[in-house]
Parts: C-alpha cells; sequence; structure tokens
C-alpha cells in the first residue's frame, strides 16, 4: 500500500521567515515532488504572508523530520494530509 502526503506551510511574515523556511526545503529537497507557493501579489508589493504546497515522496521518515523542524519555525503553521492507495 502506497502513501501520499501534502503539507500546507502558512508563513505569518514572509520576509521574517522564509529564508529560513526556503533553507530548510532545500535541505529536504529529495522528498519533495511539488511545490506551490502562493501569496497576495499588489501592484506596488507583495503580501507579509504566504502558504506552500508540499507533496512529498520518498523516505516516509524524513517527512515527519521535515514536518517536525517547519513546525519549530516561529510563526509558521503546518498541517498535513495524508492518502493512502
Amino acid at each position: 500500500m502506497g502513501k501520499i502526503r501534502v503539507l500546507g506551510i502558512y508563513i505569518h511574515d514572509r520576509k521574517k521567515e522564509a529564508g529560513e523556511v526556503q533553507k530548510l526545503l532545500t535541505g529536504f529537497g529529495c522528498i519533495i515532488k511539488t511545490r506551490l507557493g502562493l501569496h497576495d501579489a499588489f501592484d506596488d508589493d507583495c503580501s507579509d504572508r504566504g502558504l506552500i504546497l508540499l507533496e512529498l515522496a520518498g523516505d516516509q521518515n524524513l517527512w515527519k523530520d521535515l514536518e517536525e523542524k517547519l513546525s519549530k519555525i516561529e510563526g509558521i503553521n503546518v498541517k498535513k494530509m495524508d492518502f493512502e492507495f
């Protein structure tokens, strides 16, 4: 039986937390199958908030490790969805 995990990462202050989140995601790049970033963009400015959706693949032990490390970053909320097939 296979499993797919989707992580939703809500960033409260992109300017403050994006660098740390990006560094962490780069380190776990081998288990990130799909990445989608969403934020409000205005004519002259970007929103401080952002949402990243990740589809994870590969070593499931690393999924939990990534989720735990993201959750430790102040200003980040992480939610997950698991699908089994």
